[in-house]
């Protein structure tokens, strides 16, 4: 990899030649050029920019803007540099600007001036956004895959624990009975609001923004929708002052990335609290926890806790670019350099915690006995006793003071009738309707999932917004 010399300018900056010759005399400040340059983080973009490269000159041949044989030459040396980058043999050199400018000096390298006829009717303004599109749309679709494998191995383990009866709770307190497996079944609804947003977010985005040039369009006779056809996009931008200072399609994915984050956290947080001794609900997996350097006997939830802890980067990512955008004047600005770094930071980041937790749930150890006897508890009856009330006649808001009565004075009346208290199993099967925490209505809310997941498998998760879903 290249390196800089800082004690030329000149050196450091050979791309003067193609964008700085004619209109300065001088080379950048070398602390200037190290500050202003991109290529440490987009060169992330390096597929995407030579897949629109390569669109991009096949239309120019199309529509006769440069010479067929000269298009040829440039697209055969774009799939040669790429077949380089595939191989891990291309050499990035970062004393060039950014990812785009690599190309095109390769290419240069490679095929000669010709090279230079590639950026004929378009800007780094409308290219930089076609790469960051294609890299979101790209990633929204590994995130939804990663996304069905952890609503996988939520429904797995509700199957498997379906039986399984332990508190639920509200403000952290004992509340109601209720199943493990409706427990798991909730964050698996979670994870599925999360795979529709994503969805939607490919669908709303497909747009060809390649074409607006640097914000006015250009003057040569371009065939737009010819490049979306190529690259796969649905439709074309409709104006190109939107198109080159749009970070919407960003902001959306960092905001469904946070989304999916915060759903991770609350689920790390429930399995760090129930695999302590306090609780002692469940076991997780020995290859997800840590020790300690100094207490033998410690088993820790680093996983669990890192997750939670990620979750706030992640938050971070979507607020540095709200914060980016938020005074923005149309059209381009530098500042959207900095759209980059916290996408791939939360693509990386989203990415890397849904398969830690997919991998991690099958493995858990729920301690059947535990939960119960925590389900057990009378004063979780207290619900269904005010429920038996008003079944008799007696107003809720009555039965609701008197069964409360008892359970503060625990009283004689409360104890003599304590052998006819519901069991846990009674209470949890008497919540018997769609969204209930019945056996039944459980079971059907992974009879529905599965039949989602299965869907998905068998389309190989290809969103259409027609499409019908289950689940």
């Amino acid at each position: 990899m290249a390196t800089r010399d800082r004690s030329d300018s000149k050196k450091q900056n050979p791309q003067a030649a193609g964008i700085r010759k004619g209109r300065f005399k001088e080379g950048m400040a070398p602390e200037f050029a190290a500050f202003n340059a991109s290529i440490g983080f987009d060169k992330r973009l390096f597929e995407q920019d030579v897949k629109g490269s390569i669109a991009h000159v096949l239309m120019l041949a199309a529509q006769k803007i440069i010479p067929a044989k000269d298009a040829r030459k440039i697209e055969k040396g774009l799939q040669e540099i790429l077949e380089d980058y595939k191989k891990g043999c291309f050499v990035f050199r970062e004393d060039l600007e950014d990812v785009h400018i690599n190309v095109e000096e390769t290419l240069r390298a490679k095929i000669g001036d010709v090279a230079g006829k590639l950026h004929t009717a378009r800007s780094r303004n409308d290219q930089v956004i076609l790469d960051l599109r294609l890299f979101v749309l790209e990633t929204c679709q590994v995130v939804k895959n990663d996304i069905v494998a952890l609503m996988s191995a939520l429904v797995a383990k509700a199957e498997e624990t379906v039986d399984y009866i332990l508190p639920g709770y509200t403000h952290l307190q004992r509340a109601q009975p209720v199943r493990l497996g409706h427990h798991l079944m909730a964050y698996y609804q979670m994870m599925l609001r999360d795979f529709v947003r994503f969805e939607s977010s490919w669908v709303w985005n497909h747009e060809m923004p390649l074409g607006s040039a640097a914000l006015a369009g250009t003057t040569f006779p371009i065939d737009r929708v010819l490049v979306a056809t190529m690259l796969g996009f649905s439709k074309v931008s409709a104006n190109s002052m939107d198109a080159v200072s749009d970070r919407d399609f960003v902001l959306e994915f960092l905001f469904n990335a946070s989304v999916v984050m915060m759903h991770l956290s609350r689920l790390s947080e429930e399995l760090i609290l129930w695999s302590g001794p306090e609780f002692g609900f469940c076991e997780l997996p020995d290859a997800y926890c840590s020790g300690s350097s100094i207490m033998p006997q410690k088993k820790n939830p680093d996983a669990c806790e890192l997750m939670r802890g990620k979750t706030g980067r992640v938050y971070g990512d979507l607020i540095a670019l709200l914060t980016t955008m938020k005074a923005l004047p149309l059209t381009y600005n530098k500042d959207l350099q900095e759209d980059k770094e916290p996408v791939f930071d939360a693509a990386d980041t989203v990415q890397g915690c849904l398969r830690i937790m997919a991998g991690l749930i099958p493995g858990i150890k729920f301690n059947r006995n535990r939960m119960l006897e925590a389900a057990s508890d009378p004063s979780l009856t207290a619900t269904d006793l005010a429920d038996r009330l008003a079944r008799e006649g007696v107003p809720f808001r009555e039965a609701h003071e008197r069964i409360g009565a008892l359970v503060r004075a625990g009283s004689e009346e409360g104890k003599k009738d304590s052998s006819e208290l519901p069991t846990p199993e009674e209470m949890v099967d008497a919540r018997d309707h769609v969204g209930g925490t019945s056996r039944r209505s459980v079971l059907e809310q992974i009879r529905t999932a599965r039949l989602f997941l299965e869907q998905i498998t068998e389309t190989g998760d290809k969103p259409k917004s027609r499409r019908k879903r289950k689940g």
